[in-house]
């Protein structure tokens, strides 16, 4: 039996907030931590790219969590992606249920005033690097 994505991603959504619950936390956070991680694929995965920066073939796992580490938007792409253009698709997929984030945290890779911009535009949170 085949299950949508779209079922998935409601039955993640509602395990995340029961999550934060028991933790004593509000359902939505304000705060997010926006990262991605490259890993070797197979040789013949269909997403096979190659990032530079790290010199890894293979596909980049884009994740935005909370303090709790909890997962609220994520995406998969070609390890040649940008870790930019990959945080702005995963926060886009989601920016619905993103509307109360304040702020998100990045590292050194998602300088720059477009993707700032971006996320300003999408969920109205500021960018600190």
């Amino acid at each position: 039996m085949a299950v949508s994505r779209a079922c998935w991603s409601r039955r993640l959504k509602n395990l995340v907030i029961e999550a934060r619950i028991n933790h004593g936390r509000n359902s939505t956070p304000s705060f997010l931590i926006v990262d991605s991680q490259t890993v070797r694929n197979t040789e013949t995965g269909c997403w096979k790219g190659y990032d530079a920066g790290k010199k890894v073939s293979g596909i980049k796992r884009h994740i935005a969590g909370d303090t709790l580490g909890l997962p609220h938007a994520l995406a998969i792409s070609s390890a040649g992606v940008s870790d930019r253009l990959g945080a702005v698709y995963a926060i886009a997929q989601k920016r619905r249920d993103l509307q109360g984030i304040e702020a998100v945290m990045c590292d050194g890779g998602y300088t720059g005033g477009d993707f700032a911009a971006a996320i300003k535009h999408l969920i109205g949170a500021d960018v600190q690097i």
